[in-house]
């Protein structure tokens, strides 16, 4: 195959593995893996370079993994923009248990469950339980996104899939050398004082590269439009120097820098945030598409029931047992200790490693004679895959029946909290759906909970604020104050909580639809009920008298008698579909009711109900 046409094309594979994905709501990674593997049965990576530098399958593979490392290091920075010291307070005690005891536990447990189940080397053994230490935001992310349980929880597991990827990295170098490359000069004094280097190296490293950019961006050193690649770029050089001194201690580097960044007070990095995501997206996809086209499906069928008992041991006793002992004595409640304790994925740092270790034990083959170290990478894969499958299956489930995650999350987040709304939040209560307001109004607030309506008294434009909503259940937002500015504020910053599909506000004013002192409407959400329907229209008809009203049509009385009855009377605001979610009406979506679902409109005038339709 053409390189360029490869290169053109793990990207575009990565894309339709992750579309694929949020259709299907199965586990992208392992989408991705799949696609990786059936692409490896028509080229190689490996292969490729080798024909472009002329050399052997070992010499392309020493090409292709900085390459690899470097992505790696990508990931782990943007891992690091998401970790707040503000989420410590909760889950700060059960992080760090899981990154130390039960990294140490993990790393016992999968050591011996490979020694018993596969029947490696002791050597070899150790090097797969420290690579299986890890988990890794990859994956854990877009399942904690799946499932959405409660705000501890998702802390705890956050944490711990990013801090512990280091650890497991640099465990395994330690592994490495000691076990293997000088198994006769190892002592615990050599390993204390590698492990010291390493951690104090990529440390250093990481908080001297995120003082610098703090400083040069808080004085203005660097322009804006610069900012996001000066940090990637400060990233990626800090990444290699650590590693050039210690290896592996380019993932602290990077974490480390990242969490430096996202801490600082008064200090804004969306714009890098959000340029680090995209890129982090396109990563994921590429790494695994380009490392599951190495392995060979021979390879894995080869492993054999082996390789299906070590999974198991790892899910069904490891983990739990690991998970269960070091969050003894946490604020975790024991129903979010069992989901911690079945949920552990492998992701890309494990792939990256494994494979860096296999290349290394292949080039030194004549040095390091291990039995069974060309499976390393095999059996790494397995075990993501694995895991990925079966925890990517199992969340949803497991924190269901945990009572963690809500069975669906059609509710409703609405900032505003005036008269007109909270009628609207009664009929969208009324019709079984949650509904919360956000309003900094306290009376309105007040008033709000004496109609037997959930409120909170905060700001919705308060980053602080928003984190402490209580979003169970709830899947979309309606900016519904009155203010015009408000509601597209509040819908840019609550993009990172909800898809831009299921943020919604009220169309603007005359007054700041046209001329040069209007808004311009790429900053607002998707325009509610219909053009003309602005905050004032809405409450003048209500105070002169609408009401807020369901209707369930039927084959009787369906939406054309509906329309007959009332006309312009009435405002279709939005409709209770047949799985009990809600469709707004929107400018650029109207919809058109359905038999069987329930209307919720703002009604001027009120007829005589007809005996075939239901209403309240």
């Amino acid at each position: 195959m053409d390189f360029l046409l490869y290169l053109a094309l793990i990207p575009a594979l990565g894309l339709v593995a992750q579309w694929l994905a949020w259709r299907t709501s199965l586990p992208g990674i392992l989408l991705l893996l799949l696609f990786g593997v059936i692409l490896g049965n028509f080229v190689r990576p490996d292969d490729l370079l080798a024909e472009l530098t002329g050399g052997e399958s070992t010499a392309s593979a020493e090409i292709l993994f900085p390459l690899v490392s470097l992505a790696v290091a990508v990931i782990m920075f943007e891992g690091g923009l998401t970790l707040q010291f503000g989420e410590l307070r909760e889950a700060g005690r059960a992080a760090f248990r899981l990154c130390t005891i039960g990294a140490a536990i993990t790393f016992f447990g999968a050591s011996l469950a490979a020694r018993w189940t596969l029947q490696f080397d002791w050597s070899l053994s150790f090097l797969l339980g420290a690579i299986l230490v890890v988990t890794g935001p990859t994956v854990i992310g877009p399942l904690l996104r799946q499932v959405r349980p409660s705000r501890r929880v998702s802390a705890t597991l956050k944490w711990e899939g990013i801090v512990i990827d280091p650890i497991g990295a640099v465990l395994a170098v330690l592994v490495f050398e000691q076990l293997m490359v000088h198994p006769d000069e190892s002592s615990v004094a050599t390993a204390i004082g590698m492990l010291m280097k390493t951690i104090a190296i990529g440390g250093v490293l990481g908080a001297i590269g995120g003082a610098g950019l703090t400083f040069s961006f808080r004085k203005f050193l660097v322009p804006d439009h610069l900012q996001g690649v000066a940090a990637l770029s400060i990233g990626l050089l800090l990444f290699a120097v650590s590693n050039h001194f210690a290896h592996e201690s380019g993932l602290i580097t990077v974490t480390v820098l990242g969490i430096w960044l996202t801490n600082q007070r008064g200090f804004d990095i969306e714009h890098i945030v959000e340029f680090k995501e995209n890129l982090r997206t396109l990563l994921i996809g590429c790494l695994f598409i380009v490392l599951g086209s190495r392995v060979e499906l021979a390879d894995i069928a080869q492993i054999g029931w082996p390789g299906v008992a070590f999974l198991v041991l790892l899910i069904i006793f490891v983990r739990p047992i690991s998970a269960l002992v070091c969050l003894v004595g946490t604020p975790l409640e024991m129903r979010e200790r069992l989901f911690v304790a079945g949920l552990a994925p492998r992701g890309i740092v494990a792939a990256a490693v494994s494979s860096v270790f296999a290349l290394e034990m292949e080039r030194n083959a004549d040095t390091l004679m291990i039995a069974g170290a060309q499976q390393l990478a095999t059996v790494t894969f397995f075990v993501i895959v694995g895991t990925v499958a079966v925890y990517g299956l199992a969340a949803l489930p497991l924190a269901r029946w945990l009572g963690l995650a809500d069975d669906q999350t059609n509710g409703v987040l609405i900032a505003g909290a005036d008269a007109w709304v909270r009628e609207f939040a009664k009929a969208v209560k009324k019709a079984g759906l949650p509904v919360l307001l956000v309003d900094s109004n306290y009376n309105k607030i007040a008033q709000a909970r004496i109609d037997g309506l959930e409120g909170v008294c905060a700001n919705i434009l308060n980053e602080h604020a928003r984190e402490d909503l209580p979003l169970a259940g709830i899947g979309c937002m309606l900016a519904m104050t009155a203010n015009d500015e408000v509601n597209s504020l509040a819908v840019r910053e609550c993009r990172t909580m909800f898809d831009r599909a299921n943020l919604y506000q009220l169309t603007f004013k005359a007054a700041n639809q046209q001329g040069r002192r209007g808004l311009t409407k790429n900053l607002m959400g998707r325009e509610l009920f219909g053009e003309g329907k602005t905050f004032t229209a809405l409450r003048d008809l209500h105070a002169v008298g609408a009401t807020f009203k369901t209707t369930t049509l039927s084959d009787a009385f369906d939406y054309a008698d509906y329309l007959e009855r009332y006309g312009n009377g009435s405002t279709l605001l939005c409709i209770v579909s047949d799985d009990n979610s809600l469709v707004f009406n929107t400018v650029n979506s109207p919809v058109t009711p359905e038999s069987g679902q329930t209307i919720i409109a703002l009604v001027s005038s009120v007829a005589v109900p007809d005996d075939h339709a239901t209403q309240s």
